[in-house]
């Protein structure tokens, strides 16, 4: 399939039309977000900590290395930057709108599994005895042993939220698409061996590691939330990748699927309006037929009547005759 030329395809000459087709994607975003937002309302499950579970529990109540507001820059903004930056190269709005897409469905999905898993679980962190008791006096129920916390409701409420690392979902889901982007748009697996490429797509997956790292050091997370949410980030991260974009292993794996698809169309809605070339030469072909039948037909008759005209024949036996 030939490559359109460059700048063809702007926001300005076919956003509208790209935005009108996927209008529906659009509405589905939102609804996921309000999703979201629900979910971030309601109260997490309250899971059972005896007294004897708080050993686990007791490290220090510490400020985020990456703050929550940190979380969207990482990524959302920051794979944004990198996915306009280049629209200004190439100028073209399916890669822009698609790329946009994907990333922002990479994020929410992300987004509503994550916090979930976290309200049905209600895995408690490892800072929760400080939550739960900000003087440090441990206070628990006399019959079922289970804690009595005399924290703040909001500070308690954040403590049931461990399982799995939400920093590190986000983190993955954004970063984990854009290394997706990346290595398409540079093509790492063409074959060539070259290792800076690679490098190139590792980088923000680096990032998103550095974040997960974080997030233990801090003690807001246990391991295992964090390797959970990074495994549920950067599953989602690809397969929303692919649902716009070929594998970038594939040779049209720079540009989405969309943009290939209205090539196609293009050309065949070009054939459809122009089709004086092909039938010329279909009526050039039919009239060579016609007329190599009809001399075909000429010289079949001569040949037929030579051959049983009797006045003719009987005029040759005479010649013949009167030469012998």
């Amino acid at each position: 399939m030939p490559e359109i030329q460059l700048g063809s395809h702007t926001v300005r000459s076919h956003g509208v039309k790209v935005l009108r087709i996927h209008m529906h994607d659009w509405l589905i975003l939102l609804v996921l977000a309000a999703i979201d937002l629900g979910l971030n309302l309601i109260e997490p499950f309250h899971r059972f900590v005896g007294e004897d579970m708080m050993t686990d529990l007791k490290y220090p109540l510490k400020d985020n290395t990456v703050p929550f507001w940190g979380v969207p820059i990482i990524a959302v903004l920051l794979p944004l930057a990198v996915i306009l930056v280049y629209y200004f190269i190439r100028k073209d709005v399916y890669d822009l709108h698609h790329a946009i897409l994907g990333l922002l469905f990479s994020i929410f999905i992300t987004a509503v599994l994550t916090d979930a898993i976290k309200d049905g679980v209600g895995r408690p962190r490892p800072d929760f005895f400080w939550r739960c008791f900000p003087d440090g006096k441990g206070v628990f129920d006399p019959i079922t042993k289970n804690v009595m916390c005399t924290g703040s409701k909001s500070v308690i409420k954040e403590g049931h939220k461990s399982f799995p690392s939400g920093h590190t979902s986000w983190s993955f889901a954004g970063l984990g698409f854009i290394a997706w982007y990346l290595s398409g748009k540079v093509r790492v697996f063409d074959r060539r061996g070259h290792v800076a490429k690679l490098c190139i797509v590792f980088l923000p997956l680096l990032l998103a590691a550095m974040v997960a790292v974080s997030r233990v050091d801090d003690y807001w997370h246990h391991w295992q939330d964090v390797f959970a949410g990074g495994l549920i980030g950067i599953t989602i991260a690809s397969f929303c990748y692919l649902q716009f974009f070929p594998p970038p292993y594939d040779t049209d794996g720079w540009g989405p699927h969309a943009y290939f698809q209205m090539l196609a169309e293009s050309q065949n809605r070009d054939e459809a309006l122009s089709p004086n070339a092909n039938s010329l030469s279909v009526q050039q072909t039919e009239l060579e037929s016609i007329y190599i039948q009809s001399q075909h037909g000429v010289e079949t008759s001569r040949g037929y009547s030579g051959d049983t005209n009797p006045i003719l024949n009987g005029r040759e036996s005479g010649r013949h005759l009167s030469v012998g």
